[in-house]
């Protein structure tokens, strides 16, 4: 049976979709874009707003149950990969266990934002 996740540290959906999902012993969040969820502010710069993605993916993987050290999987979504080292640096600071991951440049991201980070993990 798969149980939605629902937190206020992190933003809302803005479409038809949830934070995230568990299912069996694996929470698995939506991408999560660098918009700051008391505020609605996104921040300016790659660094910037990958630490504001990496702390909204934080806070849907606390409140299903998981976190950093659990993650099995990321897909990383880039507006320019001219952004990739300074993105790396700020991810590796979080997701220091080094999980599979893949990092793609799209053309566009919601709200014109330069980075989303989405994962699986499993329960702690």
């Amino acid at each position: 049976m798969m149980k939605k996740i629902v937190t206020e540290k992190a933003p809302g959906a803005i479409g038809p979709y949830c934070q995230g999902v568990v299912h069996g012993d694996l929470v698995i969040t939506s991408g999560q874009i660098p918009v700051d969820p008391k505020t609605g502010f996104v921040p300016e710069g790659i660094a910037r707003q990958a630490e504001q993605s990496c702390q909204n993916v934080g806070a849907v993987l606390e409140a299903g149950g998981s976190d950093f050290d659990h993650v099995l999987k990321t897909t990383c979504f880039l507006a320019s990969m001219d952004d990739f080292a300074a993105f790396n640096e700020v991810y590796g600071k979080y997701f220091v266990s080094n999980p599979a991951r893949s990092c793609v440049a799209v053309k566009t991201l919601p709200k014109g934002v330069l980075c989303e980070i989405e994962a699986t993990a499993e329960m702690k």
